[in-house]
């Protein structure tokens, strides 16, 4: 993935100005700004990252999207660290869409790639340094004191000489109106309080209560509620529809056509789904009516056979395989996945005269804003997005479609509509983790280690949807990811892909590429410590050699999993590990299967070193949300294609992994001082081969695809 710079430190640290009494920290907009005009009128000021009241509140706007990971205490936390203040003292706000708040990683506004915390901890803790050697030099000039004899801990500013000290809120007006001197200095890491330690979420009191506005929830005076029917054909297109079905049913106020789909307008969702059910709308189904699964899977083992591009090579691999004691051959394939967010896609939409509101679950602010202007042909400043709690995102939530057709139907009939799909229309009609087939041939040599490695990898490609210009040399790096710079000890190397465009949607999946990937490289090397005989742990600690990170996070799973301890009875366990997002996650997962072939993981052990720690509880949390959402995908994902469209609906036919089926999980965390890396996505690659590796280990049997199937391990 490139990286795009888009924020300077001079810039992040800018100050704006006070207003009723409080001090802004952060950017610095027009004084025409369409968001300055908008908080002076309310009396605030925003396009910052902090806000101090004067009733000492100290508010912290979050720029990334919250759907669970814990962004809105950990952004926070940043800021809060430096400025030393009260963890009791600190709110949080979500920011508006405006390049202000862009991510520096992706250069938009924009969440995803476990990007939020790894593109903010420098700049925004430097924040909570500005704002805090203003808040001291602010009560040493009304005191006649040097400022290097006050001391600001606590939400308070002491000078211990006379024994003064004043809060934050009273001295926020004074110090709003001094220009920062120079660059902040940080606290060292030994000095932290809140940094490194489990601090209590801020979103979870309003999640219990229910005070915590999802999208779903949003609530607009005027509003209407939609629902919406696509083209049930990848590609097809609306040709006709009698909306007079849709009209009769009590309710119902409008019927709008698009391109692809009908959206019904009522005065309540039930009201709009019957009537969209009434409707009969024809379809023109074109090119991709004869699309199925079966036909997708024969394309691709087909070109398995042709050349790909290169996407990684090293040594010499033909003069290696040649001279190998022997030679190892497998191919793998996953399906497509859907994202099924708990929460299923919706947003609200108003336009008006002065421009157009969207609130939204979206992990896209930028384009969404970008989008809606081009849709209504206004000037971006002119769209203000207003991002709600999201339940769940896993890059679905990235995609702009839904809220677009919310747009459209508000703009259609002058009114505020609230979109909610339906979840088939959610399952049947999403951007999918792409299908995957990937051959695996490799040379050992007399010890079964390898010393040729060779892999083909067939599947589409995101980016040429997403992001056409990443697309360099015929590789699209997220298809990939987790093939490549492979962190074994191979000398020869040669990795290649052949982008398969299928006719299917294809979209971010909660850690992209390294979900197929990893599953396909870790089930082959534990292949290759079959085949030599060795201990799948003996032989990945030594194919490891020189990543001694890896060998720690490996080793730490394995002693959390006591993989040299005797197995419960009817029980195996099988090992993983993966880096993805700048992070190495090891799993150890111990498994047992029925007469019946039904798979149980009774346990999971995990390590993981993201380098540095905001706040463990998140991180413990993220590993264990990842492994429910790789092992709901190993036991039981697959989007079936059949004539063009998805067969899977509701969850009766998609489902998901249950309570009384989640095993018990144990997280151990790493602080290795490298680099911080992402913990939002990283704990799924590795459980689907740890489970498929402890499943060879019982029962003998290889699993090279996925979803697991019973009827492959039923007892003969």
């Amino acid at each position: 993935m490139a990286i795009v710079t888009a924020i300077t430190r001079r810039r992040f640290l800018q100050v704006g100005a006070a207003a009723a009494g409080g001090l802004l920290i952060g950017f610095h907009l027009p004084s025409g700004g369409r968001i300055a005009q908008a908080r002076a009128a309310e009396g605030e000021w925003i396009n910052a990252w902090l806000r101090i009241g004067s009733d000492d509140s100290v508010t912290i706007l979050v720029s990334n999207s919250e759907m669970g990971q814990g962004v809105y205490t950990a952004l926070p936390m940043l800021v809060a660290e430096e400025l030393e203040v009260d963890w009791q003292q600190v709110r949080a706000e979500m920011a508006p869409a405006d390049p202000t708040y862009n991510n520096a990683i992706f250069g938009m506004q924009a969440t995803g790639g476990s990007t939020s915390v790894r593109a903010t901890h420098e700049p925004l803790r430097r924040v909570g340094a500005a704002a805090r050697e203003l808040l001291v030099r602010a009560a040493a000039e009304g005191w006649g004191v040097e400022a290097g004899e006050c001391q600001a801990r606590s939400g308070r500013v002491h000078h211990e000489a006379s024994g003064r000290s004043e809060t934050y809120g009273a001295l926020a007006g004074a110090a709003a109106k001094l220009e920062p001197v120079g660059e902040p200095e940080l606290k060292p890491s030994s000095e932290w309080r809140l940094l490194g330690k489990p601090v209590p979420r801020l979103d979870v009191p309003q999640k219990v209560d229910g005070s915590a506005v999802f999208g779903i929830d949003v609530q607009v005076e005027g509003m209407k509620i939609a629902t919406v029917r696509q083209c049930p054909v990848f590609g097809g297109k609306l040709a006709e529809v009698d909306p007079a079905p849709a009209l009769a049913v009590t309710g119902v106020d409008q019927v709008v056509e698009l391109e692809d789909a009908v959206i019904v307008v009522a005065d309540g969702y039930w009201s709009a789904l019957q009537g969209a059910q009434a409707l009969q709308p024809q379809w023109e189904p074109g090119e991709h009516a004869g699309l199925s699964s079966e036909a997708i899977l024969k394309d691709f083992e087909a070109a398995l056979e042709t050349a790909g591009a290169p996407a990684h090579s090293a040594g010499d691999v033909d003069t290696a395989m040649a001279s190998a004691a022997r030679t190892l051959e497998a191919t793998y394939q996953v399906p497509f996945l859907a994202h099924a967010t708990m929460e299923p896609m919706n947003a609200t939409a108003r336009v008006s005269a002065d421009g157009a509101d969207v609130w939204a679950p979206t992990q896209a602010q930028g384009p969404v804003q970008a989008t809606v202007a081009a849709l209504l042909g206004i000037d971006p400043t002119k769209v203000r997005v207003h991002t709600t709690f999201l339940g769940g995102g896993f890059g679905r939530r990235f995609e702009l479609d839904f809220t677009s057709q919310a747009v459209r139907a508000a703009a259609a009939t002058g009114a505020p509509v609230k979109l909610i799909w339906s979840r088939e229309e959610d399952t049947q009609h999403d951007f999918y983790r792409p299908a995957s087939v990937t051959r695996f041939r490799v040379g050992l040599d007399q010890d079964g280690m390898p010393v040729a490695w060779e892999c083909r990898i067939v599947c589409p490609s995101i980016f040429s949807r997403v992001f056409p210009d990443w697309v360099q040399n015929g590789i699209d790096a997220t298809s990939v990811e987790a093939a490549v710079e492979l962190p074994y000890a191979i000398p020869n190397q040669r990795i290649d892909y052949v982008m398969r465009h299928t006719g299917v949607p294809v979209g971010f999946w909660r850690s992209v590429g390294n979900s197929q990937n990893a599953f396909f490289v870790q089930s082959f090397v534990d292949e290759l410590a079959h085949a030599a005989g060795a201990d799948p742990l003996d032989y990945q600690l030594r194919l490891l050699e020189g990543h001694p990170r890896h060998q720690a996070a490996l080793t730490a799973a394995a002693e959390l999993a006591e993989w040299q301890s005797p197995v419960p009875e009817g029980r195996a366990r099988g090992l993983a590990i993966q880096e993805s997002f700048g992070s190495i996650v090891a799993e150890v997962a111990e498994v047992s299967v029925s007469e019946q072939g039904q798979v149980r993981v009774h346990r999971v052990a995990c390590a993981v070193d993201c380098g540095g720690v905001v706040n463990p509880d998140t991180v413990v949390a993220q590993m264990e949300s990842g492994i429910v959402y790789g092992l709901t995908a190993a036991l039981y994902g697959e989007i079936t294609v059949r004539e063009g469209r998805v067969l899977e609906g509701n969850f009766d036919t998609y489902p998901m992994l249950t309570l009384a089926e989640m095993p018990e999980v144990q997280v151990r965390i790493i602080e290795s001082g490298a680099a911080l890396g992402g913990i939002g996505e990283p704990g799924t690659p590795p459980i689907a081969p740890a489970v498929t590796n402890a499943l060879f280990a019982l029962t003998g049997k290889r699993l090279r695809r996925l979803p697991i199937r019973p009827e492959e391990l039923r007892s003969a």
